[in-house]
């Protein structure tokens, strides 16, 4: 059985499963919201009764800057969540039920198993956040200036690379897990290492949320690159995705 094959199935699961459909949601919800939050909130707060013109006056007129700041603000939080969340079960759950081992009875090496799950996942996210980028496009257009979709792309394909990475780390901690809880610990632990170590001064700036900032700055005409971050995140992905293939060659199923 080829991986177009393992493809096709892990696609099917990821329709029966509605994981497909909840990343999809998500994205699309904060990529349409997240231009109306910048434009509406100043306003909304001006509204609220006994609130001094004084206090007003200090609330800003909102500007592009503010709705990529809150797409990014948006994407980073939910989309590092649903990489883990969507992920984190894939390999230990058919574990856990025997149908992996019923699975790789048939010609189906492991490394072709594992990979086919990550690559479903990786088609589910890209699909999700280009529907989601073209929303949040269309209404900041709307609702402020067109942006240079360009530079708009690229910010999207830098958060991809971060998504991948919490994808790849949490596929690994499926797989070398042994119970669904283990699995959720180790990608949680995936989330406070990285986390942390990036939000370290100087280290940080090699690690993938660095991807943000620089994403940030494309679209804002600024410039501000993270070459290093870019690069080490790609070999984070790697890495794990190896990790996860020379541990699950090992293991009892």
């Amino acid at each position: 059985m080829n991986f177009i094959t393992v493809f096709r199935k892990e696609m099917l699961e990821q329709g029966r499963t509605y994981r497909f459909l909840i990343v999809a949601a998500v994205f699309v919800a904060f990529g349409l919201s997240s231009p109306a939050l910048a434009k509406f909130t100043p306003e909304l707060l001006k509204a609220i009764p006994g609130v001094p013109g004084g206090i007003q006056a200090f609330f800003p007129t909102p500007t592009v800057a503010d709705a990529m700041g809150q797409y990014i603000k948006n994407m980073s939080q939910f989309g590092v969540l649903l990489a883990l969340l969507m992920t984190m079960g894939v390999v230990v759950q058919e574990k856990e039920r025997g149908t992996a081992a019923f699975f790789l009875t048939r010609p189906v090496s492991r490394t072709t198993f594992l990979l086919a799950k990550f690559a479903s996942m990786t088609v589910a996210f890209v699909v999700s956040l280009a529907v989601a980028a073209l929303g949040c496009w269309y209404y900041t257009y709307i609702l402020f200036e067109p942006i240079a979709w360009g530079p708009f792309l690229a910010l999207n394909g830098l958060m991809l690379v971060v998504f991948l990475v919490y994808m790849a780390l949490s596929l690994l901690g499926s797989t070398i897990a042994r119970s669904n809880g283990i699995a959720v610990g180790l990608a949680f632990l995936s989330l406070i290492v990285i986390g942390g170590i990036g939000a370290l001064p100087t280290i940080g700036d090699y690690f993938p949320g660095r991807l943000f900032s620089w994403g940030a700055s494309l679209v804002l005409k600024g410039t501000d690159t993270a070459w290093p971050a870019l690069w080490i995140s790609l070999g984070i992905i790697l890495a794990a995705l190896l990790a996860a293939c020379l541990v699950f060659r090992r293991q009892e199923v």
